[in-house]
């Protein structure tokens, strides 16, 4: 399984799945982060955390924790 993580600066991917369960998946999916959306890596942090993403046209900041419950294609 391939994940948001996984991404580098650049690349692009759609989601598939947003894993997780309770607040923190509806977090995720809040940010607009859904099945089918396609996310572009920005770029990342110097140490890896955060990483900065395009979604909808905006720009969105996300945990590595969190980008790992983002199955992508």
């Amino acid at each position: 399984m391939k994940t948001m993580k996984d991404l580098r600066p650049g690349q692009t991917a759609n989601v598939v799945r947003v894993h997780g369960e309770g607040p923190v998946r509806r977090r995720i999916m809040d940010m607009g982060i859904t099945k089918g959306v396609e996310v572009r890596v920005r770029k990342v942090a110097p140490l890896g955390d955060p990483i900065e993403l395009n979604v909808r046209g905006y720009e969105l900041s996300l945990r590595r924790d969190d980008a790992a419950m983002i199955e992508i294609l």
